[in-house]
């Protein structure tokens, strides 16, 4: 079906967008347009309204709200009548999301997905919230009752409507200029921030606070740099209980690997079961670092499991990773991933299914809705063995046969929405993770798909001038990148370097940082602008910080902008970092826990850091046996380089000059290591190494 065939079978002018959530709306009854300038043109010609509506693909309440109101005919006709209505996917232009997130935030105190403002024609808001039923209930005000009142107070009072556009807009702006007079920080910020989520820790569960939980494992590896600078063991207990507890319950796919968004209870039982690709990518991270500090197998395992969904389940043709997986599947959330026992034991026998109903919790009762259980684990598994008097090895064989078993099973199910878009930011996050993977599991299969990611948003993720671009899917990128696409894919660039020491991976890294401080940095007051030179330009600017479900860009571009200045010795780009959490500081020190990735970059900043230079063939077996040396350590603070022979070490030379001198010692891989600003004799011998590295 060509295009011109697709416009006329479609109820409106979204069947010809890319973005799958847009998509899902193409035949409601609405006549949504995208966001762009046809539709404000239409909205001021018509001197409507606008409703905006903002959402994505794999968002349970959105699907909700679709079919309560946005597939109804009669909520149709009366946006269609009054209304012009622009449809957004939060995650093709973040920008939109954050300015209109900002305003529901600041006129009701909270947000969420879908998203609701109601605007002028000129795109001011006046009035905002989220999911709203059809008609009205629990205390949420009816869709199709404030679609009425807003008509008529916009036929007989517009005036009121449009001086609150003003007004809300006017704050908006005013809000997002204002920066509190920066103050000075160092180590005090990061004892604090421990203190304060030692005092929200959940001791029986771990994660922090009560429901619902999320993950944010930001603050867990936040946490682990605290405990190696510290030696506070709560802190390492807090990360240890909070992967486990995360591991073993429900918001963990105990069938097919991966994580659930977050936990609807305290016990990480009931999971929102979207799974979205940046929280494998932080999770991961989150994982293999509490591995390298604590050596348990389970941290290990889980993060092996994780990239395993992801290379398995997540990943195109083309080598780019996919957005996420719905939570909903034949109209129900949770469907696919939810069992009984006769289930159970259908596919596995009555005694092994048993057994395996027993492991994962999955009982006559259910702990979920009509009956259905979540697997999770109760027990780990070395106290289940023991209580049903069988060995540990004989129990694993028996689980992973039967978790085998039942993925195939699972698989003939109606599987849940995949969100294929490819986008540039969330990639990169899991480039640095799959990097990351590889430099401490050794599994080639983790580089070759970082490598190949990261080739793809090179290659199709660009414009003629070099830009980088938001979104791939079917062959088109759009939307020039933003922030975030530039921080989180050079941090993938620079875990990519250290895992291969392909020097091409820093030069790219280098060029793109130096792009995104041409395109986002704010010359007269410092930071970074979410959106920069070449963006849509919206009613205001907004610099963001808040480390949520995703870190900010800032906190990203700030620990980029360390550990390129001391990969290259360009002190410029320390001081550009330095400059950039100072502009911040009033902030960092209003709520510590909120900026956990910021103050990862604060305390690399702090140091010590160190340089790790290791010259020597890659191919010889004692370079190999230093450069494992090294990674299998947790050294958050330092950088990692190779100087190669031949043109790999001349490129890198070419990068990092101070390298030029350090050459092999009597023909053998010699390792320099410098701190603080001063330099180590260099080591020949494995076991002094160790020594060196502590």
């Amino acid at each position: 079906m060509n295009s011109l065939e697709i416009k006329k079978n479609a109820r409106n002018l979204l069947a010809l967008e890319k973005s799958p959530y847009l998509l899902q709306h193409a035949e409601n009854p609405v006549d949504w347009r995208p966001w762009g300038e046809e539709a404000f043109s239409q909205a001021q010609k018509e001197e409507k309204p606008i409703f905006l509506s903002i959402g994505y693909a794999t968002c349970h309440w959105c699907h909700v709200m679709a079919r309560e109101s946005f597939e109804d005919d009669e909520v149709a006709q009366v946006l269609n009548q009054y209304f012009v209505a622009i449809k957004v996917d939060r995650e093709e232009r973040p920008d939109i999301d954050n300015l209109y997130m900002s305003v529901c935030q600041a006129m009701t105190g909270s947000g969420g997905w879908p998203l609701s403002v109601f605007m002028t024609p000129e795109a001011k808001p006046f009035y905002a919230g989220t999911y709203f039923p059809k008609v009205g209930r629990l205390g949420l005000p009816g869709f199709i009752d404030i679609l009425r009142h807003i008509a008529s107070v916009w036929e007989k009072d517009r005036d009121r409507l449009l001086e609150a556009g003003n007004t809300v807009t006017n704050h908006i702006s005013h809000s997002a200029a204002l920066e509190k007079a920066p103050v000075l920080i160092g180590i005090d910020i990061l004892k604090d921030c421990g203190r304060i989520l030692k005092a929200s820790f959940d001791p029986i569960n771990g994660g922090f606070g009560s429901s619902p939980k999320f993950p944010t494992p930001h603050q867990l590896t936040y946490l682990l740099r605290w405990y190696i600078r510290s030696g506070d063991k709560d802190s390492l207990k807090m990360v240890e209980k909070t992967l486990d507890g995360m591991r073993s319950g429900g918001i963990f796919d105990q069938i097919g690997f991966g994580f659930h968004r977050y936990s609807v209870d305290a016990k990480w039982l009931v999971p929102h079961f979207e799974k979205m690709l940046y929280d494998q990518a932080m999770l991961a991270i989150a994982f293999t670092e509490a591995f390298q500090v604590t050596g348990k197998k389970i941290f290990r395992d889980t993060a092996n499991e994780i990239f395993a969904y992801v290379l398995r389940d997540m990943t195109s043709a083309g080598g780019g990773f996919y957005s996420a997986e719905d939570a909903d599947s034949e109209g129900r959330e949770g469907l696919f991933y939810i069992w009984t026992p006769e289930e159970i034991k259908a596919h596995l026998g009555d005694e092994p299914g048993e057994l395996v109903c027993r492991f994962y919790g999955i009982t006559d009762k259910g702990n979920f809705e009509d009956g259905f259980s979540i697997p999770h684990m109760p027990a780990q598994a070395e106290t289940f063995a023991t209580h049903q008097g069988i060995g540990l090895l004989e129990l694993g064989k028996i689980l992973e046969d039967a978790r085998n078993r039942l993925f195939h099973e699972r698989q003939k199910r109606v599987h849940p929405l995949k969100d294929d878009k490819i986008l540039t930011s969330w990639n990169g996050l899991m480039i640095a993770a799959l990097a990351r993977g590889y430099q401490v599991f050794e599994n080639n299969a983790y580089a070759d798909a970082a490598s190949n990611a990261a080739g793809l948003i090179l290659s199709r993720l660009r414009d003629k001038e070099g830009r980088l671009l938001r979104r791939y899917r079917q062959s088109e990128a759009a939307y020039p990148g933003y922030l975030d696409d530039y921080a989180f894919f050079v941090w993938g660039l620079i875990e990519l370097y250290e895992a291969t020491f392909e020097v091409k991976w820093l030069q790219e890294a280098i060029e793109l940082n130096k792009d995104m401080i041409e395109i986002f940095w704010d010359e007269k007051d410092g930071g970074l602008f979410f959106t920069g030179k070449g963006n849509e330009t919206l009613i205001t600017r907004v610099k963001d910080i808040y480390d949520g479900a995703l870190p900010s860009g800032n906190s990203v571009a700030a620990m980029n902008f360390l550990r390129l200045g001391r990969m290259t010795g360009n002190t410029e780009l320390e001081q550009k970092a330095e400059q950039l959490i100072h502009v911040f500081s009033s902030k960092l020190t209003s709520y510590p826990p909120a900026y956990t990735q910021m103050l990862t970059a604060l305390d690399f900043m702090i140091g010590p850091q160190k340089e790790i230079v290791i010259a020597g063939d890659p191919a010889d077996k004692d370079t190999l046996k230093m450069i494992r040396s090294v990674r299998n350590k947790f050294i958050p603070n330092k950088v990692f380089l190779l100087r190669h022979y031949g043109n790999e070490g001349r490129s890198l030379v070419s990068l990092a000059p101070f390298v030029g001198a350090m050459n092999p010692v009597n023909g053998r891989p010699t390792v320099y290591i410098c701190e603080q600003y001063a330099c180590k004799r260099p080591v020949t011998e494995l076991d002094e190494l160790e020594k060196v590295l502590g």
